[in-house]
C-alpha cells in the first residue's frame, strides 16, 4: 500500500486531513502555510498568495525565545517593530509598528489593531492595548498584518496583531517554568491542555512579580486563562474564560540631568495602574461541505482600571490675596464643596492624580468562507459582519498634596472642583466585509476586500458645572477597500504588490479635549467636545520574496524586500498648548506620511561544521521615513509662552529611522541552545518637539544572549543575559518641567526614560 500525506502549517486555524491509503510507501509532500485573512478562523490562505509580508511566530518560537511578554517578543524579533519605554516598566512598553502604535497609555493615536481569538483587544475608551492581560504562554501563534487591512476593522491604520490562543488540541501537554533573577524578578507559570479527541481543555496560571531596577518600581501580575474544547469531524467549539489581577508601576522619564546623575533614580512618585479584567468568549466553525466554513463568536470583556499619579503642582498663592491659592491663571481654586481653598490649609507642592475606569462590552462576528473554483479557477471568498458594543463609566480627580523629601506625596483630602470628571460613554459598532482571493493562473492571485464600519459614540456629563461641554453624539461611517496581487515569477521568488485603506474614529478621550481655547491636562482633564473628523490612512506597497532552499544542498533560506508607504489623512495628535508644557487639546492637522524600506532574511543550516552543529540565522532591517505633510501652530518645548511652526517635511518624534535587528544561534547535540541577539534603534526626536527645533535623542546598540539545555524530555534548564555590555541608552524622550521639584538648577527641559542595565535569569521548565 502507498500512504499519502500533505503536512500543513497553520496560524488561526486547524485542519486534520486523514491519510489516504493507496499502497505501502509513504510520500510527503510540501508544507504548505495557510493563514486567516480576517479575525476569526476558517478563513485561511496560502500565505504565498498574501498580497504582503506578514509576519508569524509559533508558541515554540516564543518560548525558545525567553522573551518576558508578548510586547516583549515583537520588539526583539519581529521587523519594523520597535519599542518607546514612555512608562518604563517592562509590561506597559509602547509598541510601534511602521511608526503607528498600539500604547497602553491614553491618549495615545493608535494605529494599531489587537486581536485575541478574533476578538478585538483594544480598549474602548481610548483604543489602547494593555499588554499585561495577555499571558505568553497561553499564546499558541500570532501574525503581524501589515499596511492599512480593512479586513481588521477600526485602528487598522499600519498593521494589525491576530494572537490566537491554546487549546487541549494545540498543546496537549503539562508543563511548569519557573525562573528568577535580577531586580527579584520572578515568575512561576503552569500550564495544563489535555484531549480525547472530542474534548479538551488547556489552562495557564502565571504569576509575575519584581521590585523593579528603577527607584519604587515594584509589579506584579497575576493572569489565569482557560479553555474548553470540542470537536468532531464537521466543527468545533472553544470556551474561553480570562481574568487578571495587576498592579504596576511606571514612574516614566525622568530629567536628563537627574538621569546623568542616578540612572535608576525617578522624578516623582508613585504612579501606579491596577487592572482587573474578566473575559469570556465562545467561538466555533461548522464545515457546511468540503467548500463551505461558517465560523462565528461571541464574546463579554469588563476592565477595571484604576490610576494613582503623584506630580508636582501647578497652584500657587494668589498674586491679589496671598491668603488664597489660584491656578496658573491666578483665579482662586475651588475645592469640591464650592469653598475658596486657603493657602495656609492646602499643603501645597504636589498634586495627587486619579482615576478609575470601569469598561463593559460585548458583541460578536459571524462569517462564512466559501472555497469552490470560480469559472475553472481556484477562489477563495469571505463574506460576514460583527457587531460591538461598549459602556464606559470615567472619573477622574485632582487632590492637592505635599511633595516629601523623596519626591513622593501625600494626599491632603482637598479636591480641586475644576479637575473632577465624572463621564459615561457608550460606543456601538457594527461592519460588514468581504475578501476574495482568486488565481487566475496558477502563478498568479488577485485579492479584493473592504470593509464597511459604522460607530456611533455618545458622551453624557455625570458632574454638570455651569455649561455642559462634555455631553453629546457623534457618528462616523466609512468603506474601506483594499486591492492586490501575487505573481510567482520564478519558484524561488515572488512578486506582490498592494494597496489598502483604514480608518480609525476620534475616541472619547480625544472627543472629550478638543478645545484650543480650553486646554486640558492629559489624561484627567476634559473640558469640551468640537467635532473631530475621522483618521484615514492609505497605504501602497509592494515587494519581493522567497525561499533558496532549493539552491541549498541543505537548510533553507528565506527573505523578502519591500517599499511601504502610508499616508494619513485628517490624522489627530495631542497639540501641545496651555499654561504648562502637560496642557494641549486634540486636533486634526492634516496629512502625515510614513514610507520606507523593509529587509529581512532568515537561515537554517543544519550541521554546518559537524554533525553536531544546527546553525541558524536571522535579521530585519528597516528604513522608515516619518514626517508631517501640513503646517501647524504648536507650543515651542522650551517656553511656554512661545509658538513654534511644524512645516512640511519636519520628522514625526518619537520614531527612529533606523531599526535593525539580527540573531544568529547554534543547536548541539540537539539538545543545547545558545543564542545572541542585537538591536539597534536609530536617532528621533523628543516628544513635544514636532517641530524639530531641538536636538534628537540618540540611537543606541543592545545585545542579548540566551541559552537553553534539555537534560532529558521532561527537564529543561535556561538563562538569558541582557544589555550585555551594559549600554546606558535611552530609548525614549518628551519635554517637562523639572525645575519646580528639584529646583533652578534643573533647567533643561529633557525627559529621557532609561534603558534597563545588565541583567540575568535563569529557570526551570518541567514537561510531561
Amino acid at each position: 500500500m502507498k500512504t499519502i500525506t500533505k503536512n500543513f502549517v497553520f496560524f488561526s486555524t486547524t485542519l486534520i486531513l486523514p491519510p489516504v491509503i493507496a499502497n505501502e510507501q509513504a510520500i510527503e509532500l510540501e508544507t504548505i502555510e495557510v493563514i486567516s485573512v480576517t479575525p476569526l478562523q476558517g478563513s485561511s490562505v496560502d500565505i504565498d498568495k498574501i498580497p504582503s509580508q506578514v509576519q508569524t511566530a509559533t508558541a515554540e518560537e516564543l518560548e525558545k525565545s525567553q522573551s518576558l511578554s508578548l510586547a516583549d517578543y515583537l520588539n526583539q524579533h519581529l521587523g519594523s517593530v520597535h519599542i518607546n519605554e514612555a512608562q518604563n516598566n517592562p509590561l506597559q512598553p509602547d509598541i510601534y509598528y511602521r511608526g503607528f502604535v498600539a500604547s497602553p497609555l491614553q491618549g495615545m493615536p493608535q494605529g494599531l489593531s489587537v486581536y485575541v481569538n478574533g476578538v478585538r483587544f483594544n480598549e474602548p475608551f481610548g483604543d489602547s492595548v494593555n499588554w499585561d492581560l495577555i499571558p505568553k504562554g497561553a499564546i499558541d501563534s500570532i501574525a503581524l498584518y501589515p499596511g492599512s487591512n480593512p479586513m481588521y476593522g477600526l485602528n487598522s491604520l499600519g498593521g494589525a496583531l491576530s494572537i490566537q490562543t491554546k487549546t487541549g488540541f494545540s498543546a496537549p501537554k503539562h508543563q511548569l517554568e519557573v525562573y528568577g533573577g535580577s531586580w527579584d524578578r520572578h515568575s512561576e507559570e503552569l500550564t495544563s491542555g489535555w484531549n480525547n479527541g472530542t474534548w479538551g481543555y488547556f489552562i495557564d496560571l502565571h504569576n509575575f512579580g519584581e521590585q523593579g531596577w528603577r527607584d519604587h518600581s515594584r509589579s506584579s501580575a497575576k493572569q489565569v486563562f482557560g479553555t474548553l474544547s470540542w470537536r468532531n469531524d464537521q466543527g468545533a467549539l472553544d470556551l474561553t474564560l480570562a481574568a487578571n489581577d495587576n498592579t504596576l508601576k511606571g514612574n516614566g522619564a525622568s530629567p536628563i540631568q537627574l538621569f546623568e546623575q542616578q540612572r535608576k533614580a525617578i522624578f516623582t512618585h508613585p504612579d501606579i495602574t491596577k487592572t482587573r479584567m474578566l473575559f469570556a468568549e465562545l467561538s466555533g466553525n461548522y464545515d457546511l461541505n468540503d467548500d463551505i466554513t461558517v465560523s462565528a463568536n461571541t464574546y463579554f470583556r469588563q476592565n477595571r482600571m484604576s490610576s494613582l499619579n503623584g506630580d508636582d503642582s501647578d497652584y500657587d498663592e494668589c498674586s491679589e490675596d496671598d491668603s488664597l491659592l489660584c491656578d496658573e491663571d491666578d483665579e482662586a481654586v475651588i475645592d469640591i464643596n464650592d469653598n475658596f481653598v486657603d493657602a495656609e490649609d492646602a499643603v501645597e507642592g504636589a498634586t495627587n492624580n486619579t482615576s478609575q475606569t470601569y469598561m463593559r462590552s460585548y458583541g460578536g462576528s459571524i462569517q462564512s468562507a466559501f472555497n469552490q473554483d470560480l469559472f475553472g479557477h481556484e477562489n477563495n471568498l469571505v463574506v460576514g459582519g460583527s457587531f460591538d458594543y461598549a459602556t464606559v463609566h470615567f472619573e477622574s480627580n485632582t487632590e492637592l498634596a505635599e511633595l516629601l523629601d523623596d519626591r513622593g506625596t501625600r494626599g491632603s483630602g482637598i479636591e480641586v472642583k475644576e479637575s473632577r470628571v465624572r463621564l459615561n460613554t457608550a460606543t456601538k459598532s457594527y461592519s460588514l466585509f468581504f475578501s476574495d482571493h482568486f488565481s487566475i493562473t496558477k502563478a498568479l492571485t488577485v485579492m479584493i476586500s473592504g470593509r464597511y464600519n459604522h460607530t456611533r459614540l455618545t458622551m453624557k456629563n455625570q458632574f454638570i458645572d455651569g455649561e455642559d461641554k462634555l455631553s453629546g453624539s457623534h457618528s462616523f461611517d466609512r468603506f474601506n477597500p483594499a486591492v492586490g496581487l501575487t505573481y510567482q515569477v520564478a519558484e524561488p521568488l515572488t512578486l506582490y504588490g498592494s494597496y489598502s485603506e483604514s480608518s480609525r474614529v476620534p475616541t472619547p478621550m480625544e472627543l472629550s479635549c478638543a478645545d484650543e481655547d480650553d486646554p486640558c491636562k492629559l489624561p484627567n482633564a476634559f473640558i469640551a467636545d468640537p467635532p473631530l473628523a475621522q483618521v484615514v490612512a492609505k497605504t501602497w506597497e509592494a515587494g519581493f520574496r522567497g525561499n533558496l532552499s532549493e539552491l541549498m544542498d541543505k537548510g533553507d533560506l528565506n527573505w523578502n524586500l519591500g517599499f511601504f508607504h502610508t499616508t494619513n489623512h485628517n490624522d489627530i495628535i495631542f497639540n501641545r498648548g496651555g499654561d504648562s508644557i502637560s496642557e494641549g487639546f486634540f486636533s486634526n492637522i492634516g496629512q502625515t506620511r510614513r514610507y520606507g524600506i523593509e529587509a529581512g532574511m532568515s537561515v537554517n543550516y543544519p550541521r554546518l561544521f559537524s554533525e553536531i552543529d544546527d546553525w541558524s540565522f536571522s535579521t530585519n532591517y528597516t528604513y522608515l521615513n516619518a514626517r508631517f505633510l501640513d503646517s501647524f501652530v504648536t507650543q515651542n518645548p522650551l517656553d511656554n509662552d512661545e509658538a513654534s511652526l511644524v512645516t512640511r517635511g519636519d520628522r514625526i518624534p518619537g520614531l527612529p529611522e533606523h531599526i535593525f535587528k539580527a540573531s544568529v544561534g547554534v543547536d548541539l547535540w540537539q539538545r543545547w541552545s545558545i543564542a545572541l541577539d542585537t538591536l539597534y534603534s536609530g536617532d528621533q526626536f523628543f516628544r513635544g518637539d514636532e517641530a524639530n527645533e531641538t536636538s534628537h535623542l540618540g540611537g543606541y546598540w543592545v545585545f542579548n544572549a540566551r541559552t537553553e539545555v534539555e537534560i532529558n524530555k521532561y527537564v529543561t534548564l535556561f538563562g538569558s543575559v541582557n544589555n550585555i555590555f551594559d549600554r546606558q541608552y535611552k530609548s525614549f524622550g518628551v519635554y517637562g518641567d523639572a525645575d519646580e521639584v528639584l529646583g533652578d538648577d534643573y533647567d533643561n527641559g529633557q525627559f529621557v526614560s532609561p534603558g534597563a542595565p545588565r541583567a540575568g535569569w535563569v529557570g526551570i521548565r518541567l514537561t510531561l
